[in-house]
């Protein structure tokens, strides 16, 4: 019965077996291979990660949202900013002489400290700071040209005085002290500033300033007596005025270039900052506007306001004479000495020129009118023509050197 029921087993399981088909041996190589080499392919391959579709889309979608935003409310800051970097030297006058009408008082505190003093001293220390070696041998192969910028600034422009003279306007102090700032050197540090902005010669402009201003505490009485006073004598405070123009103007500057030359860091510095220095000097530059139109605010109400801006207009008038007389004048003689090979015809020098030529220094008049004791009238009313006349010839010079770095740069209109 065992052997029976092994039997049967065997027999069922023999049976079993042999009713299902045999494998391939050929076939089931086949498939070890073909799986072998799958995992070898997948296991030698990096991984490499797809970002889904949909959520990329979404967060492009909020960075738009947020960042098109910000971006939309930024977009009127940046002209402001760029008009602001080109035009800091006529925003600082003008927001100087808005602070002076508004707030006299804080401009009267400030002026006890000598702070009209400081501006100018700052203003030529940055100048040698910023005078490369080179640009004074610039300025000396110019020659020519500071030559007839001295003759201008000190023979030629005071003749519009006897022009300005022919006017009639109450009160007449009015005109006599326009006719008296014709007779001036030229300005002690804007000149100076204004041709460092237009990229000129700012070594010639400096030789043109010391030299006129040092020569014109000689040559100021005699044109003085020429041309306003007819005849009447005119004392001045030569060794003060002397005094003052060294300490404003030649110990600063040489100030400035012995630091410059003495450290060489400190020329690198100042070399790659040029227009960080250029707004400093025009900070500077606003604090001597800012402490006259304090001190002389309460006059201003005196007067009537059609009468001032008559006169204001005819202190404008007279600046933008000088610049075309000047700028006639260096074309000419560029034309005569040599055309394009002339000193006159280079661009820096000109530009210098007829910056530092058409300008007249409001300090120098007012140093020669306090001890005049009322020769020629009030000396407040005297002055304060020519303290609009000053802020103009300023602001009006600033929006042209603008036009000059544009003329020469016509790429890259950004100025500091």
């Amino acid at each position: 019965m065992a052997g029976t029921a092994h039997l049967l087993i065997l027999t069922a399981h023999s049976a079993t077996t042999s009713s299902f088909p045999r494998p391939n041996p050929l076939f089931l190589a086949s498939r070890r291979c073909h799986l072998h080499s799958a995992v070898k392919s997948f296991t030698l391959r990096p991984a490499v990660y797809v970002p889904s579709p949909f959520r990329a889309c979404a967060q492009s979608h909020q960075i738009d949202g947020s960042g098109g935003k910000e971006a939309k409310g930024l977009t009127w800051v940046e002209p402001i900013l760029r008009f602001a970097r080109g035009n800091v030297l006529p925003l600082a006058l003008i927001s100087a002489v808005t602070l002076g009408l508004t707030y006299p008082s804080l401009g009267c505190a400030v002026d006890k400290y000598h702070v009209s003093k400081i501006g100018p001293f700052g203003i030529f220390v940055i100048s040698g700071l910023v005078l490369r070696s080179e640009e004074i041998g610039a300025a000396v192969e110019a020659w020519p040209v500071g030559l007839f910028g001295l003759v201008s600034i000190l023979f030629l422009t005071p003749y519009f005085s006897r022009l300005i003279l022919q006017i009639q306007l109450q009160p007449q102090e009015f005109i006599t002290g326009l006719a008296i700032f014709c007779c001036m050197p030229t300005t002690l540090s804007s000149g100076v500033a204004l041709t460092q902005l237009a990229g000129a010669n700012s070594a010639l402009a400096l030789a043109m300033t010391v030299i006129s201003n040092l020569l014109g505490i000689l040559i100021v009485p005699f044109s003085i007596r020429k041309f306003v006073a007819s005849g009447v004598g005119v004392t001045l405070p030569t060794k003060q005025l002397f005094k003052s123009l060294v300490l404003t103007i030649l110990i600063p500057l040489i100030l400035g270039k012995v630091l410059r030359e003495s450290f060489k860091g400190v020329a690198d510095f100042v070399d790659g900052n040029r227009k960080l220095f250029s707004g400093i000097s025009a900070f500077f530059l606003s604090l001597v506007p800012w402490t006259q139109v304090s001190k002389s605010r309460s006059l201003l109400l005196i007067v009537e306001p059609k009468v001032f801006l008559i006169a204001i207009g005819l202190g404008a008038l007279l600046h933008v004479t000088l610049l075309v007389f000047n700028s006639i004048a260096v074309r000419s003689l560029s034309v005569i000495s040599g055309g394009e090979k002339s000193t006159f015809s280079r661009e820096e020098n000109a530009n210098a020129l007829i910056l530092v030529a058409s300008q007249k220094t409001l300090p120098v008049m007012v140093a020669v009118i306090e001890p005049l004791c009322g020769a020629f009238g009030e000396s407040g009313l005297l002055v304060l023509p020519c303290i609009a006349t000053h802020l103009i010839q300023i602001i009006v010079d600033s929006f042209l050197v603008n036009f000059m770095r544009r003329k020469d740069n016509p790429n890259n209109v950004k100025l500091a």
